[in-house]
Formats: C-alpha cells, structure tokens, sequence
C-alpha cells in the first residue's frame, strides 16, 4: 500500500492577530486596543457572571473535547494552536444541535464550541478550517471588543453625544454589524492559515450554503455566483442587497468563499506564509492611522472594481445614480398604475355581472 504523506504545515512563531485580520476588523481593534485597563475592566466585570454562567452550561451539557472525548478534534485544535502559535488552548466543546454552527464564547477565558450538526457535515481537514476560524476570534479578542464597542456606544447614547433618533441608532447599529460581518472574513483568514487549502477552505463555505453533497457542487460555479450576485440587477436590487445583509452577522457563504479567493489572489496569504507577517511584540506600537489607511484602501478597491449596479451609480456620478432613482420610481409609478386599472377593470366587470 503506497501512504500518503502527511501535509506539512508551515507555523507562524510569533505571528500577530493583525496578520489576519481584516482592515476594516483591524483598524477598529488597534483604536481599542490602545484603551489600556478598560478591557480589562471589562473582562472581569463579564467574567464574574455571564461568562462563568455559560462556561457552567457547557460543561453540563456538553462534551468537553479532549485526548479521551473526541480525539480528532482534540488533535486539531493542538494543529492550530501550533500554526498560529496561540499561548493559550481553549477549551473545545461539542453541543448537541442539528444547528451548523461553531461560536467562540467568552472574555477572560475564551472557549469554542461546535454543534454536533457542524460536526456530522464536516470532514476531518474542514474541520481543521473550523477550528482555525473560531481561534483566530479569541486571539484576535472579537468577544472583548464587541462587547467594548456595545458599552460604549450605550455610554454615549446615554450622554448625548450622539443623537438617539430612530435612523441615528441604525446607523450606529449598521455599523457595528458591518464591523461584526469583517471580523467572521478575518476568522475565515485564520482558518485559512490552518488549513493552508484554499480547496479546503472553500469546500466548508460550499457546505455551508448547499449542505453536504459536494458531488453536486463545483467550487468556479460557485465563486461565479459571487460575481453574478454583484452584477445582477439594477439600482433597486443594490438597495434590497443593502437590506438584506444590514442585520446579519456573518457575510452570505458565496461572498466569503469569494472574499478567501480574493485575498489569495492580491497576495496577501502569500506574504504570511512567506513568513512576512507583523508579530505580537509589536503590537504595542501599532499605529490607528495605519490601519485606518489599510481600511480605505480595502474599501477604495472593492468600491473600484464592484459590478453592483448601486455601486456603479455611485461611482458614475450623482447623474448615474439620480437616472437610478428616476427609472426606480417610473417602474414604481408604472406597476401601481396597472395594478389600479386591473382593479377598476375587474371591479366593472363584477358591476356589469350583477346587473
């Protein structure tokens, strides 16, 4: 029997969260990163109850991973803690659930859990990917600073410095879940660095969108989607995209899987296999304006080169947008018009049957 060698994964001694971390993730992490003791503050307050309440809830009705429960995953998660250098294991949990889900729970002592049904659909090196992506949120700190930015904004709202109209807080709560939505791509990334199998990495967003018959999946037909679903439409479906993903709390699988494909592409996964990657040590010294640099620049690409029809108007002026709007509201006015003529036809036509 020829043996198939095993896969030698390259480690990142050393390697810093910000190498994974989206721009826009990032640049909002460094800001509040650079709030020294606040977090910390935080940590304990959220550790002295809630934390502990659901750290107690696992461990009674969960399987806590380990060399004796669920050694696989076990193995996997000694895998990423070693690739990502990680000072820390987690503690891993398998929960009862058809549910596919994974979560990272917790501030002080971050743990993982993954549901049986995200289990059951995934294989052995998709799980690796899991694992990955879920460790890349605790050492990034994604539950510390979302937490941070919850309170934070309830502290202003409360003082007024910001207004506390119906649209304000939208925004507001808009922008935290689009800042949510890049931090699960920075947990895709890490995930990524893993696995180091873009096949791998992809396979798990297909799963995740169609289930488990891969057989009748294809991965080019499937990233296809993610340029038809931006290039489809007119003004009027850039506007219902907009409100379709505004309270999600991760992107549509079609658009991560197309985002991993992108950041291999532009180089960046190569540079940190390459071993050019920030470290943690200097971490202190990074700087907010940096990041916010890096964070235009996604943004400016990505406004650059998007298809969606909403995006273009924008970019093609006010006169795109406002020819946009002008034909939105002709095909409006036209379908009210005709539906109010169906209705006085049929009503006629009942008044001339009765009589």
């Amino acid at each position: 029997m020829t043996q198939v060698p095993v896969p030698v994964r390259t480690p990142f001694p050393g390697i810093s969260s910000r190498a994974w971390e989206h721009p826009a993730d990032r640049t909002a992490l460094t800001a509040l990163r650079r709030l020294k003791g606040f977090d910390q503050v935080l940590k304990t307050l959220s550790g002295l109850l809630r934390e502990r309440q659901h750290r107690l809830l696992y461990l009674a009705s969960s399987a806590r991973v380990g060399p004796r429960q669920f050694a696989d995953l076990d193995a996997l998660l000694d895998d990423c803690v070693t690739t990502l250098d990680s000072p820390v294991k987690p503690e891993l949990y398998i929960s009862q659930s058809p549910l596919v889900n994974a979560v990272c729970i917790g501030m002080d002592k971050p743990f993982i859990v993954v549901t049986s049904g995200m289990y059951e659909l995934m294989d052995h090196d998709e799980l690796r990917f899991v694992i990955g992506h879920e460790l890349g949120h605790a050492l990034s700190g994604h539950a510390v600073y979302r937490t941070m930015l919850m309170h934070l904004t309830r502290i202003a709202a409360s003082i007024g410095f910001i207004p506390l109209g119906g649209w304000a807080l939208r925004a507001i709560v808009a922008a935290l879940m689009e800042w949510q939505r890049k931090s699960e791509l920075s947990g895709d990334r890490a995930g990524l660095l893993c696995s180091q199998d873009l096949d791998v990495a992809l396979r798990v967003e297909l799963k995740l969108a169609g289930g488990k018959h891969l057989d009748q999946m294809d991965t080019q037909a499937f990233i296809a989607q993610a340029k038809e679903y931006e290039r489809t439409g007119d003004l009027r479906d850039g506007v219902l995209k907009l409100l379709n993903l505004e309270m999600q709390s991760h992107p549509f699988s079609v658009l991560r899987a197309a985002e991993l494909n992108r950041w291999v592409d532009r180089g960046g996964y190569g540079k940190i296999v390459a071993g050019l990657y920030p470290r943690r040590e200097d971490d202190d010294n990074a700087k907010v304006a940096d990041d916010i640099g890096a964070a235009r620049k996604a943004y400016r690409d990505n406004f650059d080169e998007s298809e969606d029809p909403l995006i273009k108007g924008i970019r093609d002026g006010l006169g795109g947008v406002v020819d946009g709007v002008g034909q939105a509201a002709s095909d409006v006015a036209e379908t009210v018009n005709r539906k109010f003529s169906d209705w006085r036809t049929n009503s006629k036509n009942k008044y001339d049957d009765n009589n």
